[in-house]
């Protein structure tokens, strides 16, 4: 591939004809006005309390005999280059003779400017993690149960941080 090549970091494990044609939107300055035009809608989920009471309401419709959230909140520390989007945490702390779980999610700070649909994936995302901690079929099943586009949105979710990356180094 061209020198363009290495921007593709996000979408490694994709097959090299896909891969192709990713590099040849880059290349053809397309990639950006192809995203722009497939996900228009941004969102309005600034807040940390509007991005509980937003994963609250998916919660509510999909699992809602999961346990319960603490905390949900927007997260600057949470960095794509650790490969961390979102977080989901358990952590257990004995209250006399009784044994609490606090479960909280992390969303990276990057998604209040994403697109609504990216927002959506990395949350639903977030809950599935709640009944399944790691990434097998059960997980994804879960996934698209919640959001029936669920593998489409994470390959443009990729595209999307692509294209982020090469409009950062291109400012530079």
């Amino acid at each position: 591939m061209s020198s363009g090549a290495p921007a593709l970091k996000y979408l490694s494990g994709y097959p090299p004809a896909l891969l192709g044609q990713v590099q040849g939107l880059i290349e053809a300055g397309r990639l950006g006005p192809y995203l722009a035009e497939r996900y228009p809608e941004g969102h309005e989920v600034r807040s940390d309390k509007a991005l509980f009471d937003y994963t609250q309401a998916l919660k509510q419709r999909f699992m809602r005999n999961a346990e319960p959230l603490n905390k949900v909140c927007f997260d600057a520390k949470l960095k794509v280059i650790q490969h961390a989007l979102g977080t989901h945490t358990r952590a257990q702390t004995v209250q006399g003779a009784r044994l609490k779980t606090r479960r909280e999610i992390r969303v990276a700070t990057l998604f209040k400017e994403a697109p609504a649909d990216f927002l959506r994936m990395i949350v639903v995302h977030e809950l599935a993690h709640i009944r399944e901690l790691e990434h097998n079929k059960a997980f994804y099943q879960l996934c698209e149960h919640m959001e029936p586009r669920y593998g489409q949105l994470e390959f443009d979710l990729r595209l999307w941080l692509t294209q982020r990356e090469l409009g950062a180094a291109a400012q530079t």
